[in-house]
């Protein structure tokens, strides 16, 4: 794809890997609270004593409610993207099997996304290997535009599919499969103003190259599937 000056995230020289960013694979917890209340009635046909009138009954105290979360509010012209939903590495992407690395592949998209949206590479990092090419290069552009006011409205990825044969290429490395799309993106200044802007990509194949370590799974390179 031809560089859209220095703000083109999708440049990554022959690699695509930026273009598809991790879907949002956002894994939303829902916490369902529930409270019982319950109190003695008299026995059966029974009427109560005087004394069991007197006794005083356990104080109806009210289930604290608990604070709703603050909503999740997209970058937009006015600011960057507000209570992102931090993506979660599910336990079956921490095994070696061929839904492992599925469900990794899926995870590291989401840990793209998140970054693209919130300036924050932590979860990114944790399952890049530090060799990859690829990674450093979508991290630096992160970070570039989340310093100094900047921010990038869009980006947000999601994972049609994932697909992986389960073959091993090298010792504990296997390729999966994915289909990414990710949507256009907007480079905000400080004040506000665009400095460019990035069209929105259909869904096309990456092909994500990640090796199991004894801490999991490290995407080991990230390119576009060239066809």
């Amino acid at each position: 794809m031809t560089s859209q000056n220095s703000f083109s995230s999708r440049d990554f020289s022959k690699s695509r890997f930026a273009r598809s960013g991790a879907a949002a694979l956002v894994l939303c917890s829902a916490l369902v609270l529930s409270g019982c209340n319950s109190g003695d009635g008299p026995g059966p046909g029974g009427t109560s004593s005087p004394m069991a009138a007197e006794t005083p009954t356990a104080s109806a105290t009210a289930t604290p409610t608990p604070t709703p979360s603050a909503p999740y509010k997209p970058a937009d012209a006015t600011g960057p993207a507000q209570n992102v939903p931090v993506p979660v590495l599910p336990e079956v992407a921490k095994t070696e099997t061929k839904e492992g690395l599925e469900a990794f592949t899926r995870y590291w998209y989401s840990a793209l996304s998140y970054a693209y949206e919130t300036g924050d590479i932590a979860a990114l990092e944790s399952v890049s290997d530090p060799a990859c090419a690829s990674c450093k290069k979508v991290k630096q552009e992160v970070i570039d535009w989340h310093t100094n006011g900047r921010w990038l409205e869009g980006g947000r990825v999601s994972v049609d599919a994932v697909d992986s044969n389960f073959v091993q290429s090298e010792p504990s490395t296997y390729q999966a499969i994915a289909q990414v799309q990710q949507e256009a993106i907007a480079y905000h200044l400080s004040d506000g103003n665009v400095k460019g802007r990035v069209a929105a990509l259909p869904t096309t194949p990456d092909i994500v190259v990640a090796a199991y370590t004894g801490d999991g799974w490290k995407a080991q390179t990230v390119e576009h599937m060239v066809k």
